[in-house]
């Protein structure tokens, strides 16, 4: 019996190295489809998000962290510049690897980065039906801006939600 997964048997990287645009891609539409019913133009919505930001990249202003075990991504956040704000994007985590305190390291990194760059503001887009998520979010001070039904992205109708922060 293997002994219990903990939040130090992950490493926890800040590059991207070949293969993590297309295994976050991946992993986004497989866990997407089977927990959310969400389709391939959320997969594809997603690929060309990172290839945006793969284009964009400014080490001093845009950060990625890809967490892995064993030599497999298991988790990933991004956040990318868009003006004077930070975007989260892409925080994903496998089933396995939740509930050991990852989400919640994740996010100190992101509030980390976020103020170490100077940033004022961030925001994220999520939808209605991540409740652990949006009160990770919330516990670290984002706020719902904005609320607007969707369907084409998502295989289905869904309730899309817009997260800012403004930091002081």
């Amino acid at each position: 019996m293997e002994p219990a997964l903990q939040l130090s048997d992950i490493h926890i990287r800040t590059t991207l190295q070949p293969g993590d645009i297309g295994y976050v891609t991946y992993l986004h539409g497989y866990l997407y489809s089977r927990e959310y019913r969400l389709g391939i133009a959320f997969e594809s919505y997603v690929a060309e998000g990172l290839l945006e930001f793969y284009h964009q990249y400014d080490p001093a202003r845009d950060r990625v962290w890809v967490c892995e075990h064993r030599d497999k991504i298991v988790g990933f956040l991004l956040l990318m510049h868009r003006g004077t704000a930070a975007q989260l994007r892409y925080f994903i985590l496998h089933p396995d690897y939740r509930g050991i305190g990852l989400g919640k390291r994740l996010m100190e990194l992101y509030m980390e980065f976020l103020q170490q760059a100077g940033y004022t503001s961030s925001y994220l887009w999520t939808i209605n039906e991540l409740p652990a998520a949006v009160a990770l979010y919330k516990r670290h001070g984002f706020v719902l801006a904005e609320e607007k039904p969707s369907e084409a992205l998502f295989n289905r109708p869904v309730t899309e939600q817009r997260y800012e922060l403004i930091l002081n």
